[in-house]
């Protein structure tokens, strides 16, 4: 049942998007930024409805397309709807990045959160969250420019599909880095132990 609640999630998750594509191909801004907003509402309900809980994030996304969309009814300039997953990035990039400077990261948090027998090592899960806070900031940067200088359609594939590719060569990405921390963590801990071997 799981299962099918994050699949349907998942296709929810489109709508909004794909809803403003669809009404800016066939109808003025203004139709447009509404179904997108409208559907972001659904949205919200949805998960409110399958998961019987909304999400901090979500929530924050939703009051952040309510304020853009409302700029963009305003000036009657669809950019300012298109630039929610741009600002959502970069924020969460600026949040993750207050919480590193202080000394506990939210990844940090979170495992020590959950019940575990064994956990990964601290600078495995600090390099982690140092290349996600590199991530979500550059990715929020592109799609500023995608919303600024591309077309909608590039902004709808971007905002869909796209982001789940680029998600995949981040993790790629942090497979490789993980097996050369791994292999540098055993390397240095065998040093010890020799070290502390012949030690006179």
């Amino acid at each position: 049942m799981d299962k099918q609640f994050s699949k349907s999630f998942f296709l929810i998750s489109f709508l909004p998007a794909i809803a403003y594509w669809y009404l800016d191909e066939y109808y003025p801004v203004r139709v447009a930024i509404a179904g997108g907003l409208a559907l972001a509402i659904l949205e919200i309900a949805a998960e409110k409805i399958l998961f019987k809980h909304v999400h901090t994030i979500s929530k924050a996304n939703f009051f952040l397309i309510l304020f853009l969309g409302g700029l963009s009814l305003l000036g009657e300039e669809g950019v300012w709807f298109r630039l929610q997953p741009a600002l959502t990035g970069i924020g969460i990039s600026s949040f993750m990045f207050y919480r590193i400077k202080v000394g506990r990261g939210l990844l940090e948090e979170f495992l020590e959160g959950l019940p575990l027998k064994s956990k990964p090592p601290l600078f495995f899960v600090t390099s982690m969250e140092r290349h996600l806070t590199y991530y979500f900031f550059v990715t929020g940067l592109f799609m500023a420019y995608v919303a600024i200088f591309e077309s909608v359609d590039t902004w709808i594939f971007f905002k869909t599909i796209g982001n789940y590719i680029l998600f995949g060569v981040f993790y790629i990405f942090e497979i490789f880095w993980s097996r050369k921390l791994a292999k540098d963590y055993a390397r240095a801990k065998r040093e010890k132990e020799v070290l502390a071997s012949t030690k006179p």
